[in-house]
């Protein structure tokens, strides 16, 4: 939320510092018809906040997941606030990293392949309403190696 408020601080700003009193003025001239000059459009903010959920299936016979990395698009920015559900739609719980463009999500928990899927909620995401398609790559670490291993990527598209 706070997010949403500098972003809106700032393309405010940035409005009302492209638009000052030269830009549109009135004609005075009472012998004419008052008309306004060089008149100025800003564009609107085509910025979104939505949420991407995302399925991980677990393999069976697989080792326990200790971590999962996901790499996120320079189209878009995640906040810190996801949810990571099982199979039966129970939170898991996880401690979370930000490091620039990456997001390490730590299992406290391994997570075993008694879990068949992970639900990953990525729930404030600021999205252009254009452009082109976010895509996330994920990787992970299994418990005692740390190696991380890709697992696929998830991608998503502007409304």
């Amino acid at each position: 939320m706070k997010r949403t408020l500098v972003y809106a601080a700032v393309c405010s700003l940035a409005t009302a510092a492209l638009i000052y009193a030269g830009y549109a003025n009135a004609k005075t001239d009472n012998n004419k018809v008052a008309n306004i000059e060089n008149s100025l459009q800003s564009t609107p903010a085509a910025w979104q906040l939505v949420k991407q959920t995302f399925q991980l299936h677990i393999p069976k016979n697989g080792n326990a997941l200790s971590q999962l990395i996901i790499d996120v698009p320079s189209t878009v920015a995640v906040s810190n606030d996801i949810d990571i559900l099982d199979d039966k739609g129970q939170k898991i719980k996880i401690n979370i990293t930000v490091n620039s463009r990456r997001i390490i999500i730590d299992f406290p928990e391994p997570v075993t392949s008694s879990t068949t899927k992970l639900q990953i909620n990525l729930n404030k995401v600021q999205q252009p309403i254009l452009g082109s398609n976010s895509i996330y790559h994920l990787s992970a670490k299994v418990v005692g190696n740390d190696v991380e291993i890709p697992v696929g990527v998830a991608q998503f598209s502007p409304f």
